[in-house]
């Protein structure tokens, strides 16, 4: 469950701590600690809990994935739950989720489902001590900084794919499984839309109304990383769209090639109408019919049907139905 649990003084990495120690090293001063978690259990959190003077609500929360991006404010910390998103080998987008606590001197990661680890991310900013002497802001900001960079790769990668899709999707052929593609591609675009959003309103709270969290020379690197997520909403709304219309223009790519088809039958059925109906008249047993006994009654008929017949296959012809 525990990642890593670590103080930082000064902002330089000191030490590794016991989660029994964690609140002694809270009340120390230019310190924070930064505990990573992965799906922990519901008694492990109530440790937490106690330690960390965590409002237990936010405690339910965290315990429950599939929870809505979200920032809510309890006492003197806040709760953010943001999406995780990342292509898996099949090239399909994979979701996760990262909760934080945080706090003035303590950052909290848990995570959910399908998500990368923040280990890179943790030396990353563990080389940065100035801004890291900021407090837990400045590491909030690397790990959503890191999420938000996920989605515009993802956005990234997915445009030479959706070309390749547009391709295959310009034919009169109906292809059944290129359209089972694209809807479930636009059903994951949508998804990756809905993360991003609400990260834009995310930075934008934090960056208003927590200075004492996030001190006020941290606030361009959020606006940095809410105009990323603001990016990957219009990206992915566009992508969106141009599959809509590329799915519209191959149905009706296959409307009109079924209507050339069904042209083209009803023109041949016309033409052969004809020599039907003259035909079907000689099963008729009447002796009375007056080319049965006229030497060129036969030959007659044929001329008269074929004649008929060349007439009408012209018409069409010229109609475009043949």
């Amino acid at each position: 469950m525990v990642i890593n649990c670590v103080a930082y003084r000064h902002g330089k990495r000191e030490e590794h701590v016991d989660v029994a120690d964690i609140s002694e090293v809270l009340k120390e001063d230019n310190s924070f600690i930064w505990l990573g978690l992965n799906q922990p259990e519901p008694a492990f959190m109530q440790t937490l809990q106690e330690e960390f003077g965590l409002h237990e609500l936010a405690i339910e929360d965290a315990l429950v994935a599939h929870q809505r991006p979200k920032i809510e404010q309890y006492g003197e910390s806040v709760f953010i739950v943001v999406k995780t998103a990342h292509l898996d080998e099949q090239q399909r987008i994979s979701f996760g989720e990262t909760h934080f606590f945080l706090g003035k001197n303590f950052l909290i990661t848990v995570r959910h489902g399908s998500s990368e680890g923040y280990a890179a991310i943790r030396a990353k900013a563990e080389k940065n001590h100035t801004m890291l002497c900021q407090g837990p802001g400045y590491a909030f900001y690397c790990i959503l900084d890191f999420i938000v960079d996920n989605y515009s790769k993802i956005t990234a990668s997915l445009s030479s794919r959706i070309g390749e899709l547009e391709d295959g999707m310009f034919t009169t052929r109906f292809d059944s499984q290129t359209l089972e593609n694209v809807y479930h591609l636009r059903r994951e675009l949508l998804s990756l839309r809905n993360a991003a959003m609400p990260v834009t309103e995310i930075c934008a709270q934090l960056a208003r109304f927590h200075e004492d969290i996030v001190p006020k020379n941290l606030r361009a690197y959020l606006r940095d990383v809410q105009d990323h997520a603001h990016h990957v909403m219009i990206d992915a709304e566009d992508m969106r769209e141009m599959l809509t219309s590329a799915m519209q223009v191959n149905l009706a790519l296959v409307s009109v090639q079924q209507s050339e088809v069904n042209k083209k039958l009803a023109g041949w059925g016309a033409v052969l109408i004809v020599p039907t109906i003259v035909f079907s008249m000689y099963g008729m047993n009447f002796s009375d019919m007056p080319e049965l006994k006229t030497h060129f009654g036969y030959p007659a008929v044929l001329i008269v049907t074929l004649t008929i017949c060349g007439l009408m296959w012209s018409r069409f012809k010229k109609a475009g139905w043949l």
